[in-house]
């Protein structure tokens, strides 16, 4: 048996998040880059290694995507985006959640609903990234043998291209600017 629980976030509550969220971005700009996603990947393994519920689970996908997007060198995510991914991966930095990771079924819901919150923040530079993994896929698979240098062709013009429409989306739905603006959770 199962059993299914929704809840609405009124204006007030994604305020505190929004504090959280600034509070760890304060303290994450004092971190080395790597510090910040060995974090995101630490709280990856407690939950891996923790009995989480479906809805985490579910959300961890998007985390390890973040992460992925960072460290994939095929996709040379530009300074201030890579800077606005990181300031997304903050908060899970942080030992101290607001629901101890140890509370059992609700400890990550906090996890969670950041993890949702970072999500519809970086949409666009996630769905940029999903459509480049999904063309280099294609791509490698029908690439003949010896035309490496080729493939490094397609996938610039296809990374500049998908770069410049995740920067006018994110432009047109006012989700912060391509100059270092953050933007997080405004």
């Amino acid at each position: 048996m199962s059993l299914r629980v929704s809840f609405e976030l009124n204006e007030s509550d994604l305020r505190h998040f929004r504090l959280i969220m600034r509070a760890a971005r304060k303290l994450a700009s004092s971190r080395a880059p790597e510090e910040i996603v060995a974090g995101a990947e630490q709280l990856l393994g407690n939950i891996g290694t923790a009995d989480a519920p479906e809805f985490v689970l579910e959300r961890l996908q998007k985390l390890r995507l973040l992460i992925q997007m960072l460290s994939d060198i095929d996709w040379r995510l530009p300074h201030a985006d890579a800077k606005r991914v990181l300031q997304a991966l903050a908060y899970f930095t942080e030992p101290n959640d607001l629901i101890p990771d140890h509370v059992p079924g609700l400890g990550f819901l906090d996890d969670a609903i950041m993890i949702e919150l970072v999500v519809r923040e970086l949409r666009h530079e996630i769905e940029a990234y999903q459509d480049f993994r999904d063309f280099r896929a294609r791509e490698d698979k029908a690439l003949p043998r010896g035309q490496r240098q080729n493939r490094d062709k397609w996938l610039a013009s296809r990374r500049e291209e998908l770069q410049s429409r995740m920067h006018r989306r994110r432009k047109k739905s006012g989700g912060g600017s391509t100059d270092g603006d953050p933007g997080l959770f405004r």
